[in-house]
């Protein structure tokens, strides 16, 4: 009793000396306040004129001269018709259509939609003179949605020295220059997913680079201007079954790009703790891992027997090698949503690996571009969604408040460009896209207590985001821009909010090793990883960490004006290609794929063998499943997510024809048996047969019991 006497007053001698410094600190933002006014009257007179820097032949802009598309609602916008878009894209695969048809002015199937609020919700509603009406929703919160739009800083600059790569019609990228460039090594993989947008392993033929291809994707790539630095995302089908993988992960690093990461299911870096070293050794900084839930059961869907275990010996594997770790998870409604939660806690229990999360709402397309509209409506998933299940299944931030568009981080990136200054050779990763494309929430956590607190909870992000772009405007220069931004920084930081043993020199170290200012990356403005690809501030106590959304788009809710201002380009033979241009749009994937295919199938297999696939609930063959992350076994799913078998709608595209052939079966057989009837009537003459009539007995009637006993009386 004595001795929690003692602990309890000492918990509360340090909770006083801690409220006293939050004091002192809150006294260090009035006084940063003050010197803010001082510093941005000063900034504002005669602010100087835009350098051109190395990395591009257009001065960077100025926050009035960023060009924004037609946002808020009601809006017309330019879309495509769902069934329109197959039909002509089939026509160009069997040689009827010529490609060009994409190339010329307004795209094949291109319709005009409009996007509208009703009923609480934000929908995209279009009509085509052939097939009719579509409907589909963008967003189920209007609120949150609008603060996403109000908060998009404005395009980057335009794209230029890029006719060589962008030439695709009215799906052609014309803003900025990107920020992760896919390249798809081979269209093989080693398992058979569904959902899976480019329906792997099911076209009839192998398309897969050659080392003269890859080569040439990334020497066209560093051509573009602005040259910004970009993420290399190496993807597939699965990249690691690509002979050229490690070479491939070394020439990036060779032209210039500090961030390499790979788009993968883990089973080879699983397999072989060797392959991460030497993916390491290559330049590999990031495994883009396909993560859809905590437990097998979780992951069940992939029908792979043993797939989270899979994923935690790659984890294991890749972060032992030095390799980052960026969990992907598709998210279905009806399918993994009730995951959102599980995962978010997951990664924050072992934020010593993991920093960012990316949640992808599916899109509906490669298996799935024929589904159904109840399959569709019952299944759509969107960032509203996203933002919504990630409070009410963690409790984190607030929608309106704490989440942002990922274009938002734009600001920064220009706020870097200026500390580093018209003679850096390149510039910063910029996430230049639509406010409808992805959106993300920023956390401070404290790896040793685990505490997690959105940034905007206890810094005024808005107004911090608009004092950087005045500092922006004036283009000062590096010392100017350092200065203003930490002035900037303080003003708007509120300590009586912030984590418990967040401290006011931490949020100032914190903010200029983020953005390379500090350390290794003094004076480079380097957006969140520093010269050597990696974050300077990953080791302290403290770390950034990430939720986020990108939502790719299909044929039921595209928008033009999104793909204009792509930021995750797919470098391909015939050009850069915007994501969803490539994967959804007109579909240029499956065209650019049979123009250039390797092999069909059957050739490949007589001159390559066939590669292994795990499918069908196989296992694959681990040398150890030991792992020294941190599980909980209470976050673990012990059962599947049934919402769709209780509303009798199919989980999957195969499902769907199954259910589709049978019912087809079924209603055949009963026409099959009607027109028999009619030619046993009218060409035989043969009577009508009686229809079986169910006898019911009286309501009245004695029961065979009674009878019985009664007989027995007598």
């Amino acid at each position: 009793m004595f001795k929690g006497g003692i602990v309890r007053a000492s918990v509360k001698t340090i909770s006083l000396f801690r409220r006293g410094e939050r004091y002192a600190e809150k006294a260090f933002t009035y006084w940063a306040r003050g010197a803010w006014f001082v510093f941005d009257r000063l900034n504002r007179i005669r602010p100087r004129t835009s350098f051109t820097p190395r990395w591009s032949d257009k001065p960077v802009l100025k926050s009035w001269e960023k060009t924004k598309p037609p946002l808020g609602w009601p809006r017309e916008t330019d879309s495509l018709c769902p069934k329109c878009v197959p039909e002509i894209r089939k026509g160009i695969l069997e040689g009827s259509t010529a490609v060009s048809t994409l190339l010329d002015g307004e795209a094949p199937g291109q319709i005009k939609a409009h996007i509208i609020e009703r009923d609480g919700k934000i929908l995209m509603a279009k009509d085509c003179p052939k097939h009719g009406h579509f409907e589909d929703v963008i967003s189920t919160d209007p609120d949150f949605s609008r603060h996403l739009e109000q908060t998009f800083p404005g395009r980057d600059i335009r794209a230029h020295n890029d006719g060589h790569v962008h030439h695709h019609g009215a799906s052609t990228i014309q803003h900025g220059r990107g920020s992760v460039l896919t390249v798809d090594l081979t269209n093989r993989c080693n398992m058979m997913c569904d959902p899976c947008f480019m329906d792997a392993n099911q076209v009839g033929f192998v398309h897969e680079l050659t080392w003269n291809d890859i080569k040439t994707l990334l020497d066209n790539a560093i051509q573009v201007k602005p040259r910004r630095q970009m993420s290399v995302l190496f993807s597939g089908g699965e990249p690691t079954v690509s002979p050229y993988f490690l070479q491939a992960v070394g020439y990036a690093r060779q032209v210039g790009y500090q961030r390499v990461q790979a788009a993968t299911n883990g089973i080879e870096f699983a397999k072989s703790p060797e392959f991460c070293k030497q993916a390491a050794a290559a330049g590999l900084t990031s495994a883009y891992l396909q993560f859809d839930g905590i437990g097998n059961t979780a992951n069940s869907h992939r029908h792979v027997g043993n797939l989270f275990d899979v994923k935690l010996r790659a984890m294991e594997n890749l972060s032992a090698a030095g390799v980052d770790i960026v969990p992907v998870t598709t998210i279905i409604n009806g399918i993994n949503n009730e995951q959102v939660g599980r995962i978010i806690e997951f990664a924050l229990d072992n934020t010593d690996r993991i920093t960012f999360l990316s949640f992808q709402p599916v899109s509906f397309t490669g298996r799935d571009e024929e589904i159904s509209d109840v399959r569709r409506m019952a299944q759509r998933y969107t960032m509203s969604h996203l933002a919504h299940d990630v409070k009410k299944q963690t409790g984190l931030g607030e929608p309106v408040r704490d989440w942002f568009p990922i274009s938002f981080t734009s600001i920064f990136s220009d706020w870097c460009d200026q500390v580093s200054g018209p003679h850096a050779d390149w510039g910063q990763v910029s996430c230049g896209c639509h406010p409808n494309c992805g959106a993300g929430m920023g956390l401070l956590v404290d790896k040793e207590t685990k505490e997690a607190v959105p940034i905007s909870a206890f810094v005024n992000v808005e107004r911090f985001s608009q004092d950087i772009v005045r500092i922006n405007d004036a283009a000062r220069g590096k010392w100017a821009c350092i200065l203003g931004g930490a002035l900037a920084l303080l003003r708007n930081y509120d300590p009586f909010r912030a984590p418990t043993h967040l401290t006011i020199a931490e949020v100032v170290r914190l903010f200029y090793s983020t953005f390379g200012v500090t350390g290794k990356g003094r004076g480079q403005g380097s957006f969140q990883f520093n010269s050597e690809g990696t974050r300077p501030s990953q080791n302290n106590r403290w770390t950034f960490f990430t939720i986020a959304g990108m939502w790719f788009q299909d044929l039921f809710n595209y928008d033009f004006r999104r793909t204009e201002q792509c930021i995750i380009p797919y470098a391909t033979q015939e050009g850069e290609i915007s994501f969803c241009a490539y994967n959804t749009g007109v579909g240029w994937r499956k065209i650019i794929e049979k123009m250039h295919m390797t092999a069909t199938l059957t050739k490949w297999y007589e001159e390559h063998g066939r590669h292994e696939i795990f499918a069908g609930g196989k296992s694959v063959n681990l040398n150890s499943k030991d792992h020294s992350l941190v599980l909980r076994e209470e976050i673990v799913t012990q059962e599947e997510q049934r919402d769709l078998d209780e509303r009798g709608i199919p989980k999957y595209a195969r499902e769907e024809k199954l259910r589709a052939r049978d019912e087809k079966l079924r209603s055949q057989a009963n026409e099959n048996a009607r027109m028999a009837k009619l030619y046993r009537k009218y060409v035989l003459k043969e009577p009508d047969a009686p229809d079986l009539v169910q006898i019911e007995s009286p309501k009245h009637a004695v029961k065979v019991e009674e009878q019985v006993e009664l007989l027995g009386k007598r």
